[in-house]
């Protein structure tokens, strides 16, 4: 995250005060060099969320940094920061809030307040509503939260109504996160994939999900009278980003569904590296991370690319 990134303006109706408040939290912040993770000319390292399960055991807990390889491109890159299971987590709660939602929205917010309730306590929050237009949760000068408290009236934003600018919401959930202090970072988003309100397009939404580090969990509320209806575009952001789509068959099941991204969270290392230098034309790079222990192989879920945009005319 640059700081003249607190020069840009939004440009989603009700978001000025917020970003005013956001930068001045940032700017009060010391930089420190594992937070530059911006992909650009001068970016020095790539953080990966990294999953690794044992098809008989499950999650693979007690990994350390020899237990990994990460190859760009074919080429293998030095891990140069490791974080353990379980480590801190910056985390968006993306929750649509458009007329389609109208009969779903109670179990969400519960099971987000669950969610919220069996994290770390040095977990930092915020919450994204979505319907027409694009507004953040937290007050003012708040870009982040533990707190249940403040969380909950962030989550219950009046009745839904309205249509459903998801990759308003979604792009402006990955600008937040990089404003924030914990290496390992994702963005929950509760939809129905639907989208006739917003700016930013469809190419332009996957775009910027290869060029963010985040990992994005997506949960599908289908609604068969919603002619926008779109779950493939939610499976799309999650298996861009390393993340997992979730469809539940009733609302009973919403719960459940926040209490395994919860676990799927809090399983995952965090990897970084130094990225090849970026050249014109190069912008895609592939990801491959294995993971072993004494001679056995594990299955590793992360993002398998990444974009690293190029300086041009007019860029910082």
């Amino acid at each position: 995250m640059r700081r003249d990134e607190c020069r840009r303006h939004s440009g989603v109706k009700g978001m000025t005060a917020w970003w005013i408040g956001a930068c001045l939290a940032f700017l009060a912040t010391p930089v420190l060099a594992s937070d530059d993770v911006t992909f650009s000319d001068n970016v020095n390292l790539v953080l990966l969320d990294v999953l690794v399960k044992d098809p008989h055991a499950g999650y693979v807990p007690g990994l350390g940094k020899d237990n990994f390889r990460v190859l760009e491109d074919g080429r293998s890159r030095a891990i140069t920061q490791f974080g353990a299971v379980d480590s801190p987590v910056t985390v968006g709660l993306v929750l649509d809030n458009s007329g389609s939602m109208r009969s779903k929205r109670d179990e969400v917010l519960q099971a987000g307040l669950a969610f919220a309730r069996e994290s770390n306590s040095k977990d930092e929050f915020f919450v994204v509503n979505f319907n027409d237009w694009v507004v953040a949760g937290l007050p003012p000068r708040m870009p982040f939260t533990n707190s249940l408290s403040v969380l909950q009236h962030a989550l219950f934003y009046g009745k839904p109504f309205g249509q459903t600018a998801l990759y308003d919401a979604v792009s402006f959930g990955l600008h937040h996160l990089e404003f924030g202090h914990r290496d390992q970072r994702a963005l929950i988003v509760v939809s129905d994939g639907g989208d006739n309100a917003s700016k930013v397009s469809r190419a332009g939404i996957l775009d910027q999900i290869e060029s963010s580090q985040a990992t994005i969990y997506t949960i599908g509320l289908t609604d068969p009278e919603n002619n926008d209806l779109n779950p493939a575009v939610l499976r799309k952001f999650a298996a861009i980003s390393g993340g997992t789509y979730f469809q539940p068959r009733t609302l009973d099941d919403v719960l459940p569904i926040f209490e395994e991204i919860s676990k799927d969270i809090r399983s995952r290392y965090t990897i970084g590296f130094a990225p090849g230098e970026a050249t014109p034309g190069h912008e895609l790079r592939s990801i491959k991370v294995s993971a072993g222990r004494d001679g056995q192989r594990f299955s590793v879920k992360t993002r398998t690319s990444y974009r690293v945009p190029t300086a041009g005319p007019g860029k910082v």
